[in-house]
C-alpha cells in the first residue's frame, strides 16, 4: 500500500510543480478535519516532491507546518464554538464518541495540556482530542498552540526530511518509514513515561503541601488555647494571693 502510494505520489505529483504546495497544504487540513488520510505519509510525500526537484523544500517545510497547525486549530474551534451539540451532527459523532470524549477528559484531568503534545504522535487519536480539548473549555488556545506547535517542530520536519533524502530510493524510503514510525512510537512511550513521572511528582508535593500546611494550622489552632490556659493559671495565683493577703490582714485585725 505505501510502496502504490509513493510510486503514484512519483508519477503523478512531480510533473506538477508548485501546484504541489497547495495540494499539500489542502491534504494536511484534511488531516486535521479527521479524513482517514495518514498525515506521515502526506509529510513524506511533501518531502519526496521536494528531492526530486519538483518543489523548494524550505518552501514546503512552512506550507506544511501551517497546514498541520491550521487543520489542527481548526478542529479546536469547532469544539470550542459549538460544544456538546458537535455531537448532534453524525459526522462529528463518528470522529468525538461519547466515550472518546470521557477518556480525554480524563486524560486532561491526569496529565494536563501535555496530552495535546502527546496527540500529535497519535493518528486516529488527534482530531478527537484536539476538538474535545476545545469542547471542554479548559485549556485556552494559546496553550493548545504553544503544545500542538512544539510537537509540530518535532514531527513535520522529521516526515519531510525523511522525504526529501531517501527521494532517489523508494524501497530505501519505505523502509526509512517503517523504522521511523517505530521511533515515533517510542517518542509517544517516553512521552507518556515521562508525563505520569511528572504528574506523580506533582501530586506527591501537592500532598507533602497540604499536609504542612493542616500540621500549621493545628499548631495555629492549640497556640492560643495554651496561652487562655497560662492566664487563667495566673488569674487563679493571683486570686489565691489575694485571699491570702485577705485572710491575713483578718487574723491581724
Amino acid at each position: 500500500m505505501l510502496e502504490k502510494t509513493l510510486n503514484w505520489v512519483v508519477e503523478n505529483l512531480t510533473g506538477l510543480g508548485p501546484w504541489n504546495y497547495f495540494i499539500a497544504f489542502a491534504v494536511l487540513i484534511l488531516c486535521g478535519f479527521g479524513v482517514p488520510i495518514p498525515e506521515d505519509i502526506t509529510l513524506v510525500a511533501g518531502g519526496l516532491v521536494s528531492g526530486l526537484g519538483a518543489t523548494d523544500i524550505a518552501i514546503m517545510s512552512l506550507i506544511c507546518f501551517a497546514g498541520v497547525l491550521i487543520g489542527d486549530a481548526t478542529m479546536y474551534f469547532i469544539g470550542k464554538i459549538f460544544g456538546y451539540r458537535i455531537q448532534r451532527f453524525k459526522p462529528m459523532r463518528r470522529i468525538l464518541t461519547p466515550e472518546r470524549f470521557e477518556s480525554v477528559q480524563e486524560q486532561f484531568s491526569k496529565y494536563g495540556i501535555w496530552v495535546l503534545f502527546a496527540a500529535r504522535f497519535m493518528p486516529g487519536l488527534r482530531s478527537p482530542i484536539f476538538m474535545a480539548s476545545g469542547m471542554s473549555q479548559r485549556v485556552p488556545f494559546i496553550h493548545f498552540l504553544l503544545m500542538d506547535g512544539f510537537a509540530a517542530l518535532i514531527s513535520v520536519p522529521v516526515w519531510l526530511l525523511l522525504g526529501y533524502y531517501c527521494a532517489k530510493s523508494i524501497p530505501e524510503l519505505i523502509d526509512k518509514v517503517k523504522h521511523g514510525q517505530s521511533v515515533m512510537h517510542i517518542i509517544i512511550l517516553a512521552i507518556v513515561v515521562i508525563a505520569i513521572v511528572l504528574v506523580t511528582k506533582n501530586h506527591l508535593a501537592k500532598k507533602r503541601k497540604q499536609k504542612a500546611e493542616a500540621q500549621a494550622k493545628k499548631k495555629e489552632a492549640e497556640a492560643p488555647a495554651d496561652g487562655n490556659e497560662e492566664a487563667e493559671l495566673q488569674v487563679q495565683d493571683a486570686d489565691a494571693a489575694n485571699d491570702s493577703a485577705y485572710a491575713n490582714k483578718d487574723r491581724i485585725d
